[in-house]
């Protein structure tokens, strides 16, 4: 999904700074399984009110710059269903915790192990944060993803616990590679 869709999404339940549609892809709902940063949100931001799809207004602060209010168009709502109706792309699992571990051979004795344990603590802190949502009246959609994350996470869980005993192969073939 592109930024401009993911602001769309934002900006459909309610208009947001470029920081706060930020806060909602690092910390909300959608921080789970999409994200984007200042220097994408801005441009997709731009492009959208370029294009009819979202508007602006300034709202004076005192001692800082002027904040920008987005708000979704008609437009904006017609171009984020369409965009919706569009066949998703795979998932895929963007992680420097596995990308590092993947390659343990090149790592100090012990850390990817650590690393693992660290990945595992972070996605028992979000589990038991998901369990502790009240969810009672949101949409059957979210929560069908909620429930969908969290057995996700709770699976990332448990393959760790799993398959722990395989870090402590000090040696791998990226080692045995690197030192001919």
């Amino acid at each position: 999904m592109d930024v401009k869709t993911l602001c769309l999404g934002v900006l459909i339940q309610g208009e947001a700074s470029g920081y706060e549609i930020k806060k909602q892809l690092e910390e909300g709902p959608l921080a789970q399984f999409c994200r984007a940063g200042f220097g994408s949100i801005y441009p997709a931001l731009g492009q959208l009110r370029a294009k009819g799809l979202a508007t602006w207004t300034e709202h004076n602060q005192e001692g800082r710059p002027d904040k920008k209010i987005y708000r979704i168009t008609d437009q904006g709502v017609e171009a984020f269903r369409k965009a919706l109706c569009k066949k998703p792309s795979p998932d895929r699992v963007h992680s420097e915790s596995l990308f590092m571990i993947f390659f343990q051979g090149f790592l100090d004795s012990g850390r990817a192990a650590e690393i693992a344990g660290a990945y595992r603590e972070a996605y028992r802190q979000i589990a038991q944060h998901m369990r502790e949502a009240d969810l009672a009246e949101a949409p059957g959609g979210r929560r069908f993803v909620h429930a969908i994350g969290l057995a996700v996470y709770e699976a990332l869980i448990e393959a760790v616990e799993r398959n722990r005993h395989l870090l402590s192969e000090e040696v791998d073939k990226g080692t045995a590679a690197a030192e001919r």
